[in-house]
């Protein structure tokens, strides 16, 4: 199996990671920490795919997708932290001044899961947000000492899965998921 992962500028294969079987469903569209709160529950409906698909046509693209051959298979969410609601979010703490970048959310599709995808969008992540000029990136998964994480939860990511990418705990954070603590991950990237 070879995956490659690319920057999500397809809509279409965003759509299809990420968009409801119906198209008047309120989905995140994983717009929840990529956009103010406020802006966030205004939105509604086809409102979030038209965002995203926005998104998409502007630099930075608004994340990563993972093929298997010509099949969308995975997405990662990665962008400047300053542009996301972490920027404002009291529960996971600033390490230092640098401007990070945040990944936050990293799906598989169902038929896909078990094949090690996480990890390739993650490292694509990093890549992207390198290729960017990011100084560093971090992420905010869950510290589930190898207990079974909730899937409809399981989009942050767990510790072990940043530490097989090279990141380091930097913070511990105020947050829960799941009923396990989040923890803050930094990977530099100088």
């Amino acid at each position: 199996m070879v995956i490659e992962v690319r920057a999500a500028t397809e809509f279409d294969d965003v759509k299809t990671m990420l968009g409801p079987k119906r198209p008047e469903a309120n989905v995140c569209w994983c717009l929840s920490y990529r956009i103010s709160s406020k802006d966030n529950m205004v939105l509604r409906g086809q409102e979030r795919g038209q965002l995203m698909e926005h998104l998409c046509r502007q630099e930075p693209a608004p994340g990563v997708l993972a093929y298997e051959g010509d099949e969308v298979v995975g997405w990662a969410a990665v962008h400047p932290r300053a542009d996301t609601s972490f920027a404002r979010n009291r529960k996971i703490p600033y390490v230092d001044d640098v401007d990070v970048w945040s990944v936050w959310c990293i799906r598989v599709r169902p038929g896909h899961r078990g094949k090690g995808i996480s990890h390739h969008l993650l490292t694509g992540a990093v890549e992207f947000a390198r290729g960017q000029g990011a100084p560093a990136i971090e992420g905010y998964p869950v510290d589930n000492q190898g207990q079974k994480v909730d899937l409809t939860m399981a989009y942050v990511g767990t510790r072990k899965l940043f530490e097989r990418a090279g990141f380091i705990k930097a913070a511990d954070t105020d947050s829960v998921l799941n009923g396990f603590p989040r923890v803050l991950m930094r990977l530099d990237l100088r």
